[in-house]
This record gives C-alpha cells, sequence and structure tokens, in this order.
C-alpha cells in the first residue's frame, strides 16, 4: 500500500478490556471497520497478547498491513495463568499501568491514529486520545440489559432497592 493510501485510510485503535466477553466483540468491531476501509491497531495487553501466542501461535498475531496487533503492560504477573480471572485486580491493574504505555504506543503508530476505540472500563484510553486531538469512542460490551442496570444503579441505590438487605426470601 502506498504512503498515500496511508493517508486517506482512517486509522483506529481499537483496545478491550482483556477478558474474553470484551475482546470477542471488540475483534467484530475492528473487523467490520477494517471492512470498511480503515487501518485498524488492535491492541491486547501483554498478558493476553501472550495467551494468544500461546494458544494460537505466532501466526495469530501476525496480522495485515493495514490491520495490526500490539501490546501493552498491564503489571499483571506472567507466572500466573489464570491472573484475568480476578476481575477487581485486573480492573485495578489496567487502571494503574496502561495510560503510559498506551499514549507511547499511539505516539508511534503509523499511519497516526485518527479515532481511539476502547471499551467502557478502559478509561485510559479517554484521556490518551484527548492528549493527542483524537476522538475517543466508547465501546461498550455488556448485553443491553447489564448496560440499563449500570445505568440506573444509582437510582437503585437511593430508592433502597439495592445493595439487597438480608437472605433472599
Amino acid at each position: 500500500m502506498s504512503s498515500t493510501n496511508y493517508k486517506r485510510k482512517p486509522h483506529v485503535v481499537c483496545v478491550p478490556f482483556p477478558a474474553q466477553g470484551h475482546v470477542t466483540p471488540m475483534m467484530r468491531l475492528s473487523k467490520l471497520l477494517h471492512s470498511r476501509g480503515f487501518h485498524v491497531t488492535f491492541v491486547n495487553t501483554d498478558f493476553n497478547h501472550r495467551r494468544l501466542i500461546r494458544s494460537h501461535g505466532h501466526a495469530s498475531v501476525a496480522g495485515l498491513p493495514d490491520f495490526r496487533f500490539e501490546s501493552i503492560p498491564d503489571g499483571l504477573p506472567p507466572d500466573q495463568r489464570d491472573a484475568t480471572q480476578d476481575v477487581p485486580a485486573l480492573c485495578d491493574s489496567t487502571r494503574r499501568n496502561c495510560l503510559g504505555p498506551f499514549r507511547l504506543l499511539l505516539q508511534r503508530l503509523v499511519p497516526p491514529v485518527t479515532c481511539v476505540v476502547s471499551d467502557g472500563i478502559m478509561s485510559f484510553a479517554i484521556e490518551a486520545a484527548r492528549e493527542i486531538g483524537v476522538p475517543e469512542i466508547q465501546f461498550w460490551t455488556a448485553s443491553a440489559c447489564s448496560f440499563m442496570g449500570y445505568l440506573h444503579y444509582r437510582e437503585l441505590i437511593s430508592r433502597g432497592i439495592f445493595p439487597f438487605k438480608g437472605p433472599p426470601n
């Protein structure tokens, strides 16, 4: 692909939360964007990137000239095979460890990034996108029912409906 084509193609960076129920929908969205002419960079955490290579081989992250895979440190211990199963620790780790490496990744990508699509949990991507002056879109991978629950969580608390008091009847 010529450098002229790179200049015309929008470059989206997609950042899923490192859990299967989040990575799979983000990958589907990434493939759709790629099929519509976007240059795509799919960003895994180092932990998930290593797992992907271990289970599917290096060819699984080889990518294409206009669809590539990158990874950023997540702070998870590489020797713990089930580290992503502790969701609170995983959320805390990505919040504490991903902004700096992601910021550096965005700066070095070619062609220049024109948009960031991140999982709703990966809030560091909002800050990084703002810093480089590109739009940032939050992609929520939960079901519509779950999303509505999250939206109304404060109302459920204020009405005393949640958290539940005592044992269920």
